[in-house]
């Protein structure tokens, strides 16, 4: 996460192609997102994102995002 931080545009690839968003917070423990378990924690964190399109939140490794703008 240290080079992601909240506010930060990224970008990652999704079925429907690359969609582009922005990183609310890094997440060190499993939360749920809808149905998905998010297996997050101190070792293997993960990035919470949000679709600048259609509002919807994912998390993905720090290793499928890539910053933009």
């Amino acid at each position: 996460m240290d080079k992601f931080k909240p506010g930060d545009k990224v970008e990652w690839n999704s079925s429907q192609g690359k969609i582009e968003g922005t990183v609310k917070k890094k997440v060190t423990k499993p939360i749920k997102i809808k149905a998905h378990m998010v297996k997050a924690s101190e070792e293997n964190p993960e990035i919470l994102v949000e679709s600048d399109k259609t509002g919807a939140k994912a998390a993905h490794k720090p290793r499928a995002l890539k910053k933009v703008r």
